[in-house]
């Protein structure tokens, strides 16, 4: 076995065990959390692609159906150089805890390729994008697996997927994959629905510790399309946005920073620096050069880990001095760190309800796909502020309840709702008295 598929294995079996921990906490069936630990389907294929030398490469693709329980498989596509088998798995996984968590009619999926999309023309990319469709065509669907945009796919390379699908299945059928174009299907909303959804959880821990934005010290680590949209809404609340950072480097000031300057910076020329705009003329302003090791800690009351997995671990976790952890990555903190900062009474909002946003107007996506009736951006918003605000406050209500952590509370929020599922077709139980 590879690093790559070893570090993925390692990332399963964290989550597993967090499922463990969650299952002490409420009367399931051991068939369900055993039934859990294994995903029902995954599919492994080869994608032989023409490239514009003339030459043909094979690449390797994989999706896998965790769990449909619920309702159809959902989750995204990856392309990219470290994607393996095991880490699909793990990923799968994780969404079908989000989607209970959210409370919305989907199990969990996810799908990768193993490639570098940074060496493909866009002829290329297309090509890969439908012949990947062309081997997975059978495995997916509006009823049984949704996949949606990932790391390194997007709107354009969804639309061409939709395309390849409906060709094959000879009707147009935009319900088969979410995140898409607008015109071809696709949902208002969905490009910040991430970091719209950490933000209205962010709204109720305003609420719920009085905090007053103006005095509240931000630090994003990543500052991609979920990063720059988070902080994007708290800069308008007046929360002082402090430090920001890249895969390569951050900075800090303690003055904060503009942040519609700094996201014109970034998307514009690629390049994170401290910057003020006025028009099109922009300036620099006077900022440190940090590590993305360093951001994280920092002395700032909210810390918003929006890059990578395994970026808190018991190395660093006692060195971190924010009091409130918003995890709009996946995975963004390690197994071995969650009790550290539980000692220390940090509140952290895990991944499977920060960053649910994103699943959850995929949701309404494909709802309307399957009616043939579109929302506005206001109803789009709206429901989703409603289903966040309701379920963060559920997870938070059970995590004092239970006297416990707030990861594991989500854990056992989500497990309670895809128990319930699963156990009403009978278990050992139901059986073994008939």
């Amino acid at each position: 076995m590879n690093t790559e598929t070893t570090h993925s294995a390692n990332v399963f079996e964290s989550a597993i065990q967090r499922l463990d921990l969650a299952a002490k906490h409420l009367t399931v069936a051991p068939e369900t959390v055993e039934r859990l630990k294994r995903p029902k389907a995954l599919l492994e294929v080869s994608i032989p692609v023409r490239m514009d030398d003339g030459s043909l490469r094979v690449f390797t693709g994989y999706r896998c159906r965790h769990d449909d329980t619920r309702g159809p498989a959902k989750g995204g596509i990856r392309f990219h150089p470290n994607v393996s088998r095991a880490e699909v798995q793990a990923l799968a996984f994780w969404m079908t805890c989000k989607c209970a968590c959210v409370g919305i009619p989907f199990g969990g999926g996810k799908g990768g390729v193993i490639v570098n999309p940074k060496e493909l023309s866009h002829l290329e990319l297309e090509r890969l994008s439908r012949g990947y469709m062309q081997q997975v065509a059978d495995f997916v669907g509006p009823d049984t697996d949704v996949p949606a945009p990932d790391v390194y796919t997007n709107a354009t390379v969804m639309g061409w997927m939709m395309d390849e699908y409906s060709k094959i299945v000879r009707k147009r059928t935009p319900g088969v994959i979410t995140g898409k174009p607008i015109p071809l299907g696709g949902s208002l909303g969905r490009d910040d629905a991430t970091g719209r959804g950490a933000y209205y959880c962010i709204k109720e821990i305003e609420k719920r510790r009085n905090w007053d934005p103006k005095t509240i010290r931000v630090a994003v680590q990543g500052f991609g399309n979920a990063g720059q949209s988070v902080v994007r809404l708290l800069h308008q609340d007046g929360y002082k946005i402090v430090a920001v950072s890249d895969s390569r480097g951050g900075i800090h000031s303690d003055d904060g920073f503009d942040v519609p300057s700094l996201i014109k910076q970034k998307n514009e020329t690629r390049t994170l620096k401290a910057v003020y705009c006025e028009g099109s003329v922009c300036e620099l302003i006077p900022a440190k050069s940090i590590t993305n090791e360093e951001l994280l800690e920092l002395d700032v009351d909210l810390l918003l880990p929006a890059a990578l997995e395994n970026q808190i671990s018991s190395a660093n976790a006692a060195k971190i001095k924010a009091s409130v952890i918003v995890e709009l990555a996946n995975g963004p903190t390690m197994l071995e760190a969650d009790p550290i900062l539980a000692e220390r009474k940090l509140l952290v909002v895990p991944d499977i309800i920060a960053n649910a946003g994103g699943v959850t107007v995929s949701y309404f996506e494909w709802a309307q796909n399957r009616a043939g009736y579109y929302w506005s951006l206001e109803e789009v918003q709206d429901k989703l502020r409603r289903i966040m605000q309701t379920e963060f406050n559920a997870i938070y209500d059970t995590m004092d309840r239970i006297k416990t952590d707030m990861r594991t509370a989500a854990y056992v929020h989500a497990l309670g709702r895809i128990s319930a599922a699963l156990e009403s077709q009978g278990t050992a139980e139901y059986f073994s008295a008939s």
